[in-house]
Order: C-alpha cells, then structure tokens, then sequence
C-alpha cells in the first residue's frame, strides 16, 4: 500500500512538473517553486520505493513471497531481505509451541479414561510455502493439527487396557500417540517433537482394584521373601549341625586311652610346676593318675 501511494504521489509530482514546464518560457519565476515541490516529491517516492525494496523477518521466522498470486517456493530467513516492492511476504513461525488437549477416551474394555495431553509442534520451514498455498490462511493448526490429535488420541488409547496405563504403559501410550500422530501431519508441513502426557484419570472403581491387588501383590511377595529366609536359614542350620556330628565322629575315632593317660601326666606336670598351685599327693587315682587336691 505504501508502494503504491508512492506511485500516485509521484505521478502527480511528474504532471505538475509537466504543466509548469510548459509554462517556464512565460513565467520563470513562478516555475521555480513548482520545480523544487516535485523534486522533493520525486525524492519522497524514491525513498519509499527503496524501503520497500526489504523486508525484515523476526527470528524464529520464514517469509513467504507472494507476487500477485505467485508464489516462490524459496522461503526468505530470519533478517533483511531483498523483496520486489510489488509483492507480499508472509511471515510463519518455526518456533516449537503446546497445544493442551482434555478429553474423555475410551479404553480397549470401554471404560471412560480423562486423558490431559500436549503436543509440541512446530511448522517444517521447507513446506512454509506449500502451506500457504493449500491451508486455508496458513491457519495449520486449526486445520491439520489439532483435530489429527484429538482423534488420532482416542484411536490410539482404544487399543490399551485401562489397567495398563495405571503404571508403565502410560510412556508407551505417549510415544505410539507422537508416531502415528507424524505420519499424518508429517507430509502436510508439521513435526511432532513430542506428545507428553500430563494425566490420566481412571476410573475411581478401577483404581481402587489395581491398588487392591498391588497391595495384596507386594503382601504376596513379602510373605514369599519370609518363606525363602527361613527356609535358607533351616538349610543353614542342618548343615551347621551336620558338620559338628561329622565333627564329633572324626575326633571320637581318633582319641584313645592311651592319648588321654598322656594328657593327663602332661596337665598335672603343669600343675605341680606352678609356683600358685600347693597341691597334695596321695596315691593314685582311676587309670593310674595321681589325685591333686587344692590345700586352699
């Protein structure tokens, strides 16, 4: 628009000179001012003609060129850009944005699930100009993205059992929505980086059993991890005592009456020598040892 004021004033700039030159010869004087006014309008026109030869695009931008309905399939970057001043950029985003979505899903048995997601997109730069052309008013999320979620959301949690996405199931719910939510979108412009989960709501009957048998799973388990410790505390105990009996019979067999006379002379030669032992003699006992009585 301000091109084309340009324009006009310029022309009307060229007339005025036109009509004043034809009366130079008459009236010099007075063509004078004339001249200067369109000179400085030629100067204005030629100003603005130059600012619109560019176009600034905001980082995290692509600008699309225009011409009358042509467009160029060659996208300008983020910066200043030499444009035709008689054509249009439409400048598109790249940046990665969120788009939350809360709806009611059915699982794979039909029971309702409340299911918070996002999706993070952002618009591919090479297909700026192919979605320009095919997407009513560049507006691709509207309508590509948002309604290839919400339904690609509800078919994929379809194929999951409700009890499933009480605990691990949940990520694999997230990365199979992200994959199939990509192939469609993908050849239309639009990456997927990610679709996070942020809740999923059970059903409150459904919740209360899966907490009911985890409890009665990790009861289970407890009472399993008892029955092994003492079992291997019984195995530990029959073993000890078998080792002492094996113990037992192997020194049973080699003490004889002999070794235990011998011994005995040797306890007794240790006792007599001790300066703290007054012991008294008399006779000798069982097996021929003598009888040591204490005096104290």
């Amino acid at each position: 628009m301000i091109f084309i004021s340009a324009v006009l004033i310029a022309l009307a700039a060229f007339i005025v000179w036109q009509n004043a030159a034809r009366k130079v010869k008459k009236n010099y004087a007075a063509f004078r001012p004339v001249s200067s006014g369109s000179l400085i309008a030629m100067v204005v026109f030629g100003v603005l003609a130059l600012v619109q030869c560019f176009t600034q695009v905001p980082a995290g931008h692509v600008g699309v060129v225009d011409f009358f309905g042509i467009v160029s399939e060659k996208t300008f970057p983020a910066g200043i850009n030499l444009v035709n001043p008689l054509a249009r950029v439409i400048k598109f985003s790249i940046q990665t944005k969120e788009h939350k979505e809360t709806m009611q899903v059915l699982s794979r048995e039909g029971l309702t699930i409340g299911l918070e997601i996002s999706a993070l997109y952002r618009l591919n730069p090479d297909s700026a100009a192919r979605v320009y052309k095919t997407v009513v008013g560049g507006d691709y999320e509207t309508i590509i993205l948002i309604p290839q979620f919400r339904s690609i959301s509800r078919a994929v949690t379809a194929s999951f059992q409700a009890s499933a996405l009480y605990s691990t199931e949940r990520d694999r719910l997230g990365m199979t929505i992200q994959e199939e939510l990509a192939k469609i979108v993908a050849p239309r412009g639009v990456i997927i980086e990610a679709t996070p989960l942020r809740n999923v709501a059970l059903p409150v009957q459904l919740t209360e059993a899966i907490e009911q048998k985890q409890k009665a799973d990790q009861e289970s388990q407890r009472m399993e991890f008892i029955l092994t410790k003492e079992k291997q505390e019984a195995d530990r105990k029959r073993i000890e005592a078998k080792g002492i009996a094996d113990f037992q019979t192997i020194v049973a067999a080699g003490i004889s009456e002999q070794l235990l006379r011998w011994k005995g002379i040797e306890a007794t030669e240790k006792l007599a020598s001790s300066s703290n032992t007054k012991v008294i003699i008399v006779g000798a006992g069982k097996d021929g040892l003598p009888i040591i009585l204490d005096t104290n």
